[in-house]
């Protein structure tokens, strides 16, 4: 198949996966078009269900097509979307040109990088040898218990390990190709408990007020500093998001007091310990903690891979890349496990806003960055 004929058929890719409804945990249709796709295209697709409520039931999509003795490339992404909300000028779900803009949700984040990454393979040369295949979620936008994990385990029993993985997240910020993520911080949020004893506040000796002892606990969470940032990495932060006494009676000492706390940290800390930190700090004040993990920090060491990518970027459009590990986390905290992993896609200044919208040069580009990534990589 030519190059042009390619580039064309990326957009009617894009169009038939954003005509699906997938807000997260996407299941079904949008699963069913991507393995239409696939399958004649010479892979094998295993989709399948897991999961309970309330994180489940989660689809994935698991695929591969192997061509002789090789490397294993990996592409990774999601099919689910943020709601698209009120206020779009055109349905958020019927895809719909206008100008240079192909718009629909999930434009950029990011079925747009999923189609381009299957058009990118009928450029590829024939019989190039070793191992492709999509990792591919209904449920990166939720909570993601029961999504890529699930996805790595059914990799393992079916002894598919990658060597590179490749995650389509939109990560250009100005143009196509101006940053690469090679790394994210992790993720903890917290949750601080303070229990006291409620009592009429004019008797207040036979009360026990739990609220200035959790202003005393997040002031001292407050004067934390975790680290000053790294060569790749900036600065762990702590964040409180939320503060909660619940209590209307203008006479009543209250019984309880809780917070929330998120810490964004740099692979300095892991999140075991910030939990134990934050724990010693609670315990001074009669203080307990409760804590969920979201990921841990990662990075992929700028070098072989990372150099593959850029130079695919600058060879299709001239841009040169920064590595980056800003922003929030992806799928790939959880891949780097397995491989070395970089995140690649497009322009992120309308993912998760109304009228999400991807540039249709942008989406033909992408195909055949795409397609000198994997080459490169297989050959």
């Amino acid at each position: 198949m030519s190059m042009t004929s390619t580039n064309d058929d990326v957009v009617a890719l894009a169009q038939r996966l954003l005509a699906c409804p997938s807000v997260t945990p996407a299941t079904g249709e949008v699963f069913a078009v991507l393995e239409a796709m696939l399958v004649p295209r010479g892979f094998t697709v295993d989709r399948f269900v897991v999961g309970e409520a309330p994180d489940g039931p989660v689809e994935n999509l698991l695929a591969w097509r192997t061509t002789g003795a090789g490397p294993h490339f990996a592409f990774a992404g999601h099919l689910d979307v943020v709601p698209p909300g009120p206020g779009w000028t055109s349905d958020p779900f019927t895809p719909e040109i206008r100008g240079d803009l192909l718009y629909g949700r999930g434009a950029v984040d990011m079925k747009g990088s999923i189609a381009a990454f299957v058009a990118a393979l009928d450029t590829l040369p024939d019989n190039l040898p070793g191992t492709i295949s999509l990792i591919i979620t209904g449920d990166e936008e939720g909570p993601a218990v029961y999504g890529t994990l699930a996805l790595m385990d059914r990799m393992q029993a079916r002894d598919l390990r990658p060597d590179l993985c490749l995650v389509g997240e939109p990560t250009s910020s100005k143009r196509l190709g101006d940053v690469v993520k090679i790394g994210r911080r992790g993720s903890v949020n917290m949750w601080i408990r303070v229990a006291g004893s409620q009592g009429h506040v004019a008797y207040p000796h036979l009360a026990d007020n739990p609220i200035p002892r959790l202003v005393r606990i997040l002031t001292a969470i407050e004067a934390e500093v975790l680290d000053e940032g790294t060569d790749w990495f900036q600065p762990s932060n702590i964040e409180i998001t939320d503060l909660e006494v619940g209590n209307v009676a203008h006479n009543v000492i209250p019984g309880l007091a809780t917070a929330r706390i998120s810490i964004r940290f740099n692979d300095q800390h892991r999140g075991a310990s910030l939990i134990e930190r934050i724990k010693g700090i609670a315990a001074t004040e009669g203080g307990t903690v409760e804590a969920k993990i979201s990921g841990e920090s990662f990075l992929t060491a700028p070098g072989a891979f990372s150099d593959l990518v850029s130079g695919a970027i600058r060879d299709v459009t001239g841009v040169e890349t920064e590595l980056s590990t800003t922003g929030g986390t992806s799928d790939a905290r959880f891949l780097s496990r397995i491989c070395p992993v970089v995140e690649f896609g497009l322009n992120n200044a309308t993912m998760h806003k109304l009228d999400e919208a991807v540039a249709v040069q942008d989406l033909r580009d992408l195909v055949r960055i795409y397609a000198l990534v994997v080459e490169r990589a297989l050959g």
